[in-house]
């Protein structure tokens, strides 16, 4: 019965050791960035990119605000929305570690309002 329970608590332990990690999804990633209009990656490999020096920059603790503005001048658009929309999929998808940072970094972000054309 010990030799039983020895060889189920060693396979238990092996099973912890091996079981995956809760991490990055490129995947899910680049079927929300790399197929939506408006950022034009020329592949797969420049989106994911462009995404890890998102996570890279919230990792050195780049304010939400200078972040934005960053991927807004880097996709020349003044829409807030699109810049926003990149930054959260990459964090959610590429660096979820990283998502407490990000909400540190945007806490009291209020992006400047916008002008309605009629």
């Amino acid at each position: 019965m010990k030799r039983v329970f020895v060889a189920l608590a060693t396979a238990a332990a092996a099973l912890v050791a091996v079981a995956p990690q809760a991490g990055a999804d490129t995947v899910a990633y680049l079927v929300n960035v790399h197929v939506r209009p408006g950022y034009n990656f020329p592949n797969a490999e420049a989106a994911i990119g462009y995404g890890r020096t998102i996570c890279d920059r919230v990792a050195a603790k780049m304010s939400y605000a200078r972040l934005v503005d960053q991927v807004k001048a880097d996709f020349r658009t003044a829409d807030y929305y699109q810049g926003a929309y990149l930054i959260n999929q990459a964090v959610n998808e590429l660096c979820p570690a990283q998502i407490w940072q990000l909400r540190q970094s945007a806490a009291g972000y209020t992006s400047a309002p916008s002008v309605l054309r009629r």
